[in-house]
C-alpha cells in the first residue's frame, strides 16, 4: 500500500471542492484487490467499496500501472532458462 501511494498521488487521500475528505486510500486499493483477486465485476464492488463504477474501474487501472511500473525489474520479468 505504501509503494502504490508514494508512487503517485492518485491514491493519497485529498480534500474534494467543498473541503471535505474523499475516498480513503484503503478503499481505492481494497476495490482493485478485490476486482483481480475474486474476479468480481464493478457492479459487485460497488456497494462493498461504496464507490462508484467508473471510479472503480479509474482505480484498477492506476493500480495495475502502479504495479506494473514499480514492481515489474524485480518480480514481473521473463524467466530465465535457469528459472525454467
Amino acid at each position: 500500500m505504501h509503494d502504490v501511494c508514494n508512487y503517485g498521488t492518485y491514491f493519497v487521500q485529498k480534500y474534494d471542492a467543498i473541503r471535505v475528505f474523499c475516498l480513503l486510500s484503503e478503499q481505492k486499493l481494497t476495490a482493485s484487490l478485490r476486482m483481480l483477486a475474486y474476479g468480481a465485476s464493478a457492479d459487485q464492488v460497488d456497494e462493498i467499496a461504496r464507490m462508484s463504477k467508473s471510479t472503480i474501474l479509474e482505480c484498477l487501472v492506476k493500480f495495475c500501472n502502479a504495479i506494473e511500473t514499480l514492481y515489474t525489474k524485480d518480480y514481473l520479468h521473463k524467466p530465465t532458462l535457469r528459472d525454467l
